[in-house]
């Protein structure tokens, strides 16, 4: 049976976490992988996290198995975390699940048992993750322009386009905040009009939220998923905890569907159960339960807001700083677009041999498609990658 394997392509960031482990030289600097460091190079465990790690340690009685769609209390703290007000409570299907690509996965599955003929609609580019989880589940993936390589923008006149050939029943595939991996975002009223173009359609909107907090701030984040989720008839999120609370390897995170036709919701409510079911009976519990204990929590979720803002700001500013000095070594405002993006990536908007060159030059590491980590930079590092870009003539 192993022989009719085939070997599998080579995921690009993992390729490229291999090379900067194996290189020698002093001073390489890593902006591949989507992990939150601080100025030290450590992803740390937030004070909310450790404390309410504490005290679930001194409190927990047991281990059994919580229910197929995980603890009804994380999904409500989740609900109100991404949502809000937005949609009441019963009209919201919700399901927690082994991080935020799980939330994705278990998304793509529904569709599919929903709809075995509806396209998904992804940007280009996207997190590569979402066409390969669409391969393998033999749903068609269809582009639609999103990234202008000129303005380092959104190229909001040809998503529209290409979003006019959406037939009713398929579904559009969107970030909802601090796009991955452009950096570029659409604006509210582009949001509006995009709810519009979905509406007329008759197509489905998901959203990926995996950054909420990272990008303008918790609630700013999430304005774009609130509007989408309280103006169509139905929509699905995936919802990531890794980042937000620097919890990646405890694997937390939820996929929401919303339905205004709340007499769906104990339907859908029991096509996720199953769904769960089959692909790994019960979610992980102990990220979902230090969640749930900080966001109900008072003071443990002031600390963890408190901690959240200062990262944001931390990479803010380390956009302004790259943006700077690209701006004081080329005497030009080329690299703005830096300083205007937001969450933890930007698009460079280079050719993969240009990003080579900065890697054989420098020791400077980032994806082929020129994606670069905004946290995996210090103060001392930007003015280092600053000189590297212009060096290489990008």
């Amino acid at each position: 049976m192993f022989s009719n394997l085939t070997k599998q392509p080579t995921d690009k960031i993992m390729a490229m976490m291999g090379k900067f482990k194996a290189d020698p030289r002093v001073g390489k600097i890593d902006l591949g992988v989507g992990v939150y460091k601080n100025a030290e190079g450590i992803t740390p465990v937030m004070r909310a996290v450790k404390a309410a790690e504490h005290k679930l340690w001194e409190e927990q009685q047991s281990k059994a198995y919580v229910g197929l769609v995980g603890d009804p209390a994380y999904a409500d703290a989740m609900i109100s975390l991404v949502l809000g007000e937005a949609v009441s409570r019963d009209k919201i299907a919700a399901a927690a699940t082994p991080g935020g690509t799980g939330a994705v996965r278990q998304a793509f599955e529904m569709i599919k048992m929903a709809n075995p003929e509806a396209r998904v609609f992804v940007s280009d580019p996207t997190w590569p993750n979402h066409i390969s989880i669409l391969g393998y589940l033999g749903i068609e993936a269809v582009s639609y322009r999103y990234f202008n390589s000129e303005t380092r923008g959104v190229d909001f006149a040809g998503m529209q386009e290409d979003l006019e050939g959406l037939k009713p029943g398929d579904v559009v595939l969107l970030h909802g905040c601090c796009h991955n991996p452009t950096g570029a975002n659409l604006t509210l009223d582009q949001w509006q009009l995009v709810i519009d173009q979905l509406n007329a359609k008759g197509a489905i909107p998901m959203i990926d939220i995996a950054y909420q907090g990272f990008g303008d701030g918790l609630e700013e984040d999430a304005q774009a998923t609130r509007l989408v989720a309280s103006s169509v008839p139905e929509c699905l999120i995936a919802a990531s905890c890794s980042k937000n609370f620097g919890i990646y390897r405890e694997r937390t995170g939820l996929l929401l569907a919303v339905a205004q036709d709340a007499d769906l919701q104990a339907l859908t409510q029991d096509n996720l159960s199953s769904l769960n079911r089959l692909n790994y009976s019960f979610p992980p519990d102990h990220g979902a339960r230090v969640v749930t204990m900080i966001l109900n929590d008072d003071a443990l979720r002031a600390d963890w807001k408190a901690e959240l803002e200062a990262v944001r700001l931390e990479m803010l500013a380390l956009r302004e700083q790259l943006a700077g000095e690209l701006k004081r070594l080329s005497n030009s405002d080329r690299f703005d677009f830096i300083g205007r993006h937001r969450g933890m990536f930007s698009l460079l908007g280079t050719t993969p041999d240009m990003v080579e060159v900065l890697r054989a030059n420098n020791a400077v590491y980032m994806v082929p498609d020129s994606r670069m980590n905004i946290a995996g930079l210090d103060t001392a590092t930007v003015p280092i990658l600053a000189k590297a870009i212009i060096d290489a003539g990008i």
